[in-house]
């Protein structure tokens, strides 16, 4: 639905990495990542919050659901956190020459 569906530029190449539902499907917390600058993650997240009603409809028509979820946009911070694990990992790692 995000390549297809939605016209809204803000939203872009936006990446839903992951998504959290509730047991009783009334809510649901999508994560979003966005390779680039953050400002543009913003937008895409502004974009995405305003196509909700318009999501959630179709979610709910394409599923057959009685209930349509809430949705939540979210930055997903994932990839973020593997960056600066690794660099930190990196930096604990002796020189490579053989140096103390």
């Amino acid at each position: 639905m995000l390549l297809k569906d939605l016209k809204d530029p803000r939203i872009g190449r936006a990446t839903i990495v992951r998504v959290r539902v509730t047991d009783d499907l009334r809510h649901a917390r999508a994560f979003v990542a966005l390779a680039g600058d953050p400002a543009a993650l913003v937008r895409a997240l502004e974009g995405l919050r305003s196509a909700a009603g318009f999501l959630r409809g179709e979610l709910a028509r394409r599923l057959n659901l009685r209930y349509a979820p809430d949705l939540v946009f979210e930055a997903d911070e994932t990839l973020d956190e593997m960056q600066r694990l690794g660099e930190l990992l990196r930096s604990l790692q002796p020189p490579e020459d053989g140096a103390p």
